[in-house]
């Protein structure tokens, strides 16, 4: 039989080469399947049908004709798109299958069926499209899919209905767009075994992070149920992160985020009646809980980093959970097609120049800031008639939405995740986009002024009125090296991957506190006395913040350890510094359930902080959950790049209190290479240089503080602002002596602050002191760097 008459290919004989004949969908199937077994991948057994079948098939009913006068009707608009796209689907479906083509399909599920032991199996039956001369295009998302098909008639059914939806409004149009011949394009229906996860579950994987690119994570998002309602976005998923360079690593469980998802519905197989499958409820306990056990998230990590290497290049998976065997499987894989595109050599930062009321949030798409006037639309109508620049408010997208998502400025979704179409064609686009809100188009009116910011970290937001925002162009070419150590300031965990392409050398100081705030937003004792917290409002809130956790002190060092960890990941294996908390008592009483164990205090900056409070009595069961939590980081999840720093540390013996807490709760400073640096924020700390360096390994100048003790000026105070100058002769005599004295005991000296930022001239005067390294923000980096580089040239 010649290779125009093959109708039918097997998996297993598939492979990258044949994209032109089964497109790129079923080529990666059978590319999997043959070369990535080895690796432990499981790739659901199956067929596909090829070009040459869909072409015979347009032959045999002669459908070539009438489908080029429709499309030309519609080219001339003599029809609208979706007359046009009706008419041409009826002609497959009222098409005739060729005997040679139906035996073929036919013989294939027999054959499967015989492969798998198992009479008239349940498949899926997807689309795969492809252009002979354009092998390369793709065609994802345009075309139709259906799930749990049993029998030789319903298989040939569901076949022509892929075959049909070629022609889908949507996928015309797209063709369309891009300049694509109809005729050219061919589809390929492939044919898979299912796996169970209507009653298991599902998913989407990529090798990368979507929203920045960073390629050392994994993102896995997960539902109850079928794969199908992910990328609807019908369902808020879980959402999962794993560190791809820790994978291997003995002992270690390197997942940096496990964030618990709504999943308030799951598709599952009907029984009975027209449809094959039907979306119910979930229960209680299947909200509350994870999908996935640490152990498949880490199978699932271990494939993606499997499928990218044999690939090279990033991977956009689906992956399902045979609710019935407990076998995980990879059921379709892509190259990822956005981040992947994206110049390595600038970045775009936006900042909210305005605060605002906020009325919405969720999942963050992007990091732009956009404002406009809401159209709220429950379906997808004319793409003309929507405003260009528009703000689109609707409960979630599917492919027919594209055309007006284009015009849109920003994208708000009642449902989905970050791997829900919205968010995928958002970032394809550069748009905002807030998903998952819950309640968008409840809350937004039509016509309505509105922000919408992706810049503030994971979170999305949307404010009420325009306000005020800067974008700014950040080049990182020709960022000049030097002897002097340039790092990074970060405090969000969700923001810090934002910034991965920095040539930083580290993170001088990540707060610990404002993980505390944004993440747990408890204060820790009320946590540690839960069975006897009276308040009864800190109560309820607790119980809706750490639900699907009963042992509630755990649920504070699990989500503790993990956002340190997304700052961690974002450097490895370069340094990072960890401040350990250093709230002050009015911030801690700010904390839910906070006012029943902080203290009113007159001057709070001097007050119960720091060192202080990790000793005492009323504290110490608090400061024990950010030691487990560290601990947990360095040594079960591996980011042993963490150091940890004591702030606001005044005496000798205050260290020694608190370095004996610290070995109490298993951070002994020197065991698994553990180093422990100081805070040098109080002229004692300088005055007594070597007996601190004597307990510590270094330190860390923070320029706020010691300019504040050592001026004697309130550094929030408005009247004395004047008089708050980190240049001032006195505070850089201070840092002149504890560098030189600390560097004479072989100890390093780093400082973190705004004063290098804001003064190339006290960054020079830093350069010129001999400093370690200079800590920064993100958006000063670039700044900063230059100045060094221009110190250290000297005149």
């Amino acid at each position: 039989m010649s290779q125009a008459k093959i109708h039918t290919r097997p998996f297993a004989a598939l492979g990258n080469d044949d994209v032109s004949q089964v497109g790129g969908k079923n080529a990666s199937l059978g590319e999997m399947t043959q070369h990535l077994g080895d690796a432990g991948i499981h790739v659901p057994e199956g067929f596909a049908t090829t070009a040459s079948a869909y072409r015979d098939f347009l032959e045999h009913n002669k459908l070539s004709a009438p489908i080029k006068e429709l499309l030309e009707d519609y080219r001339i608009q003599r029809k609208t798109l979706e007359e046009a796209g009706a008419a041409i689907r009826q002609l497959f479906l009222d098409a005739a299958w060729p005997d040679e083509i139906a035996e073929s399909i036919r013989a294939a599920y027999r054959q499967l069926a015989k492969q798998i032991g198992r009479d008239e199996p349940d498949v899926a039956v997807r689309s795969s499209a492809t252009a002979e001369d354009l092998p390369d295009a793709s065609f994802a998302g345009q075309h139709e899919s259906y799930l749990n098909i049993r029998g030789e008639a319903a298989l040939l059914d569901a076949c022509r209905r892929c075959l049909a939806s070629l022609f889908t409004d949507r996928a015309i149009a797209y063709r369309d767009n891009h300049g694509f011949d109809h005729m050219r394009v061919a589809l390929s229906v492939g044919v898979q075994r299912m796996v169970r996860s209507d009653s298991g579950a599902a998913g989407v994987m990529f090798s990368l992070d979507t929203e920045t690119g960073f390629p050392d994570v994994v993102l896995i998002d997960a539902v109850w149920g079928l794969g199908e309602t992910v990328v609807q976005g019908s369902v808020d998923p879980d959402e999962y992160q794993v560190f791809k360079p820790l994978l291997e690593k003995a002992d270690c469980c390197p997942i940096i985020e496990r964030q618990i998802g709504g999943k308030a519905n799951k598709l599952v197989y009907a029984e009975g009646g027209d449809q094959p499958t039907r979306l119910v409820e979930t229960d209680a306990a299947e909200r509350t809980r994870l999908v996935l056990s640490d152990a498949q998230i880490l199978q699932l990590a271990r494939w993606a980093v499997a499928i990218e290497a044999h690939y090279q290049r990033p991977m956009d998976m689906e992956w399902a959970l045979d609710g019935e065997t407990g076998e995980l499987f990879i059921v379709q894989a892509r190259p990822e097609t956005v981040q992947s595109r994206v110049q390595a050599g600038a970045l775009k930062s936006y900042r909210m120049k305005a605060a605002g009321e906020r009325l919405v949030s969720g999942n963050a798409v992007g990091d732009a800031i956009a404002a406009g006037q809401v159209c709220r639309m429950d379906q997808p109508g004319q793409a003309a008639d929507f405003p260009e620049g528009g703000i689109l408010v609707t409960a979630m997208t599917d492919p027919d939405w594209v055309p007006i998502m284009k015009r849109a400025g920003a994208i708000v979704t009642d449902h989905g995740g970050r791997t829900s179409h919205a968010a995928i064609v958002s970032r394809e686009l550069g748009l905002p986009a807030v998903i998952g809100t819950g309640n968008a188009t409840a809350a937004l009116e039509d016509g309505q002024e509105v922000t919408v910011s992706c810049a503030e970290g994971d979170t999305g937001f949307v404010y009420a009125g325009i306000l005020e925002f800067e974008a700014r162009d950040l080049s990182l070419d020709d960022i000049p090296p030097t002897r002097t150590q340039v790092m990074l300031i970060l405090a969000d965990p969700a923001a810090a991957l934002r910034w991965w392409r920095l040539p930083a050398d580290g993170v001088g100081l990540a707060r610990m506190e404002f993980i505390i705030n944004n993440l747990i937003k408890i204060h820790p004792m009320a946590l540690v006395n839960w069975d006897s917290l009276e308040d009864a409002t800190a109560r309820t809130k607790i119980e809706e913040l750490t639900r699907g956790w009963t042992d509630k002190q755990a649920f504070f060092v699990d989500t503790l350890a993990r956002g340190i960890a997304r700052i961690a990941a974002s450097r490895y294996p370069k340094p990072v510094i960890l401040r350990m908390s250093d709230f002050k008592s009015n911030e801690y009483a700010r904390l839910i359930g906070g006012q029943t164990f902080e203290p009113d205090e007159e001057n709070p900056m001097l007050g119960w902080r720091g060192a202080s409070r990790y000793y005492s009595p009323d504290y110490q069961a608090g400061f024990a959950l950010e030691c487990r939590a560290v601990k947990m980081l360095r040594e079960e999840m591996g980011f042993d790049n963490v150091i940890v720093m004591i702030p606001f540390c005044r005496t000798t013996t205050e260290a020694d209190r608190v370095l004996a807490v610290m070995a109490e709760y298993g951070l002994t400073r020197g065991e698994r290479g553990l180093e422990i640096y100081v805070m040098c924020e109080i002229p004692a700390n300088i005055i007594l240089a070597e007996a601190f360096a004597e307990r510590f390994d270094g330190f860390s100048i923070g320029s706020n503080d010691l300019t504040q003790l050592t001026l004697g000026v309130d550094r929030d105070s408005a009247r004395l602002a004047e008089l708050f100058d980190e240049r001032d002769e006195a505070v850089k005599t201070l840092i002149r002596q504890v560098i030189q004295r600390v560097h004479a005991l072989g100890r390093k000296v780093g400082l973190c602050g705004q004063a290098p930022s804001d003064h190339p001239d006290f960054a020079a005067f830093l350069v010129e002191a001999g400093i370690d390294s200079i800590s920064v923000n993100p958006d000063s980096f670039i700044a900063v760097k230059q100045a060094v580089a221009k110190a250290e040239r000297g005149p």
